[in-house]
């Protein structure tokens, strides 16, 4: 058991995910917690923290491996802040888990309203990706700190786009190449970036999108649709995405791994008639 935990353990190991009150990100979380990091949960409000820590407090060891805090990972000003903040409370962040994203209804794209698309564009690339980015890296990279990791959250629709979710296929198209690009970019700095591409799990975004009935478990008509060209036969269960996650944040597991989209999707980018 030693090797595993060596292989993949993340013992003290500081960790910051963004958009910590999500249900994708709260699976990240509390397998980093369980694999003994100390953890950062960043949240969007500042009436969220006190949900974070009750939520997460019960995974974390009893040397206050858990810390929580309320940023707008848009504002480049407020991710500053809340990097210092992490560092004194954890010590410096050594991965960053950009999992902030979310989308907001769909319609037919003529149909699409422009200030609802540029909200969703910042939101899932700008505020999910760019902003964080570049405040770590130009500070790992300035303190010559190596052995840094960058997981980010791609999708099912960074390679297919999904119909009426325009802005968020955009975006989510985007955190692949940028997770390609940046890979290339800041392997002389010893950083890593990668991206995990979860399929279909049911969480607090797409529930209603995809069922139609919560006590009989009906599918909605694209609810069906999407279980039918995965070729599991279902949904996936949101601690299914643990192992991805562990392996892509640890050096030792994961050191030469670097500008890939690992999908954990039930086979259905290998879908075919």
């Amino acid at each position: 058991m030693s090797y595993i935990e060596d292989l993949f353990g993340l013992k003290e190991k500081a960790i910051v995910v963004t958009g910590a009150g999500g249900a994708i990100a709260g699976v990240l979380a509390e397998a980093y917690l369980r694999a003994g990091a100390r953890v950062a949960l960043w949240v969007h409000r500042p009436e969220e923290v006190e949900a974070a820590l009750d939520r997460f407090e019960p995974f974390a060891a009893s040397t206050g491996a858990v810390h929580a805090l309320a940023c707008d990972t848009g504002d480049k000003a407020e991710v500053e802040a809340a990097y210092d903040a992490t560092a004194a409370a954890l010590g410096a962040p050594e991965v960053l888990v950009n999992a902030v994203g979310g989308n907001k209804g769909k319609s037919p794209f003529v149909d699409a309203d422009l200030a609802k698309f540029e909200d969703i564009l910042r939101l899932n690339l700008m505020a999910g990706l760019v902003v964080p980015t570049q405040v770590f890296a130009s500070r790992w990279i300035a303190a010559g700190a190596r052995g840094r990791s960058i997981v980010n959250m791609a999708s099912m629709s960074s390679y297919v786009p999904l119909s009426g979710v325009w802005a968020y296929d955009a975006a989510k198209a985007a955190v692949l190449n940028l997770t390609v690009g940046l890979a290339s970019e800041f392997a002389a700095a010893g950083i890593r970036v990668n991206a995990i591409a979860p399929g279909f799990f049911l969480g607090k975004q797409n529930y209603a999108l995809l069922v139609a009935d919560k006590e009989s478990g009906e599918l909605t008509e694209r609810g069906a649709s999407v279980v039918s060209r995965t070729p599991f036969g279902r949904f996936g269960k949101l601690e299914e995405l643990a192992g991805a996650a562990l392996f892509l944040a640890s050096e030792e597991a994961a050191g030469f791994v670097t500008g890939i989209t690992l999908p954990v999707d039930g086979g259905f980018l290998a879908d075919n008639i």
